[in-house]
C-alpha cells in the first residue's frame, strides 16, 4: 500500500511531464478530481476558468456581488465542472 507522500510524488512526476498523467488517463470524474486535488497549478487554472464562465452567466452583478456569489457557488461549480475544466486545461 502506498503512503500519501509516495502518491503525491508519483502524480508530480507524471504531471510535470507535459500532461503525461492526463494523456495516459481517460478523463472521468475521478481523474479530474484527482488532478484538481493533487496539482495546485491545475486547480488554480481550472478555478479561474470556471469563475470566468460563471461571471458571464452573472453579468448583471457588480464585482462585489459576484465575489460573494462565487464564494457560495464555488464548491458546486468546481465539482460539476471538474471534467470540463481539466479538459480545457489540457487543450490550452
Amino acid at each position: 500500500m502506498r503512503n500519501n507522500n509516495q502518491s503525491r510524488s508519483d502524480f508530480t512526476e507524471h504531471s510535470s511531464q507535459k500532461g503525461k498523467y492526463f494523456m495516459s488517463t481517460p478523463i472521468n470524474m475521478h481523474s479530474a478530481r484527482t488532478a484538481l486535488n493533487r496539482d495546485p497549478e491545475v486547480r488554480r487554472w481550472v478555478e479561474e476558468w470556471l469563475k470566468n464562465k460563471e461571471r458571464i452567466v452573472a453579468a448583471n452583478m457588480t464585482d462585489e456581488e459576484f465575489e460573494k456569489h462565487w464564494l457560495y457557488v464555488r464548491p458546486e461549480r468546481m465539482h460539476e465542472g471538474a471534467i470540463e475544466g481539466v479538459a480545457a486545461y489540457q487543450d490550452r
